[in-house]
């Protein structure tokens, strides 16, 4: 035998098996007859691709010499695409909890239909309730950005299509808009917000502009060209989170014992050096092209974390320092 028709046998064209399924399951005589003249195949693939399906995919098939058609013998609801163990299942089932930042966005119901489907086709291969195994297991984002569905549709649409967009764009603690023309790059998903990466005509350079204080965006008729040299993972490279730069600073931060061993088991940016300290404390290089997030996040550490370089963002920090304490001196 050859290696075409072995690789054939191994992997009957799914398509064809499911129409035959459908057959089987709504107990109509099927037999190689009909089926060679549905999916114009020869008798010889028919027959192969019910071997399979009864001997690789364990579905109830058997031959009725009394009609002379294949029928099953019990009840089939699900066609088994997807071989998992319950251990697999159960981590889909996780991801699936784990979806809820698309939520208000057209990903989050086609992630929903695309779960649907893999976990209906293994209803007749794993018993165990989701629910009850579920209830050890959940997630929490806190400050969850709000996005227009309208507007996301429309910013998607037009990534795809490479269309210029025009909007309204209210920059952070500012109360006017300012009107934008952009050629939109890419929809970024990053500290549980959407943002836009466009290339802003006006200014000549790339920006990032956050979903939820864009507003009225027209599409017009212009289209354009991505550069082949533009990458989301290029971009982002020099920002913590979402904010990146044209800097070159290296970030030095020392963290204090009791915080150490928390800041040692997560994965902070890619560029991240970490280096014990013999007191216990622990220090985490960063290579960063922008510093407002950073000062933000070391802020958040408070006196458990001392930045140690660079100099311009001691300074930032002892600036902030001071308007804490004037805000929360006593008897103000």
């Amino acid at each position: 035998m050859s290696a075409a028709p072995r690789a054939q046998l191994s992997r009957p064209p799914l398509q064809r098996m499911l129409r035959i399924h459908d057959e089987l399951r709504r107990n109509t005589l099927t037999n190689c007859t009909k089926l060679v003249k549905m999916l114009e195949v020869s008798r010889k693939t028919i027959v192969r691709d019910i071997a399979f399906m009864r001997d690789q995919l364990d579905l109830p098939i058997e031959f009725d010499p009394l009609i002379q058609a294949y029928r099953y013998t019990h009840p089939v609801n699900a066609f088994p695409t997807v071989h998992m163990t319950e251990g697999e299942l159960l981590a889909l089932l996780v991801a699936q909890r784990a979806l809820q930042q698309y939520r208000g966005t057209p990903f989050h119901r086609q992630l929903e239909v695309a779960f649907e489907k893999l976990a209906g086709g293994l209803r007749d291969r794993i018993s165990f309730s989701p629910a009850d195994e579920l209830r050890a297991v959940s997630f929490k984002n806190i400050g969850l950005g709000r996005t227009d569905l309208a507007v996301f549709n429309t910013l998607s649409n037009a990534v795809l299509k490479q269309q210029a967009v025009e909007f309204d764009y209210r920059k952070p603690g500012e109360t006017k808009k300012s009107h934008r023309r952009v050629h939109p790059y890419h929809l970024a998903n990053r500290e549980n917000s959407w943002y836009l990466v466009g290339y802003d005509r006006e200014r000549e350079g790339l920006r990032t502009f956050a979903l939820p204080r864009i507003a009225d965006v027209d599409v017009t008729k212009e289209t354009f060209t991505r550069p082949d040299d533009f990458s989301p993972e290029k971009f982002f490279a020099s920002a913590l989170g979402v904010l990146g730069g044209s800097g070159n600073y290296r970030v030095v931060i020392r963290f204090a014992p009791a915080v150490a061993e928390r800041v040692r088991e997560r994965e902070w940016h890619e560029s991240q050096e970490m280096r014990e300290l013999p007191d216990g404390r622990l220090e985490l290089h960063l290579h960063l092209g922008a510093l407002m997030e950073i000062e933000q996040w070391v802020l958040g550490w408070g006196a458990a974390a001392e930045v140690v370089a660079p100099v311009e963002l001691q300074d930032n920090i002892r600036k902030t320092v001071r308007a804490l304490s004037a805000l929360y001196l006593p008897g103000k």
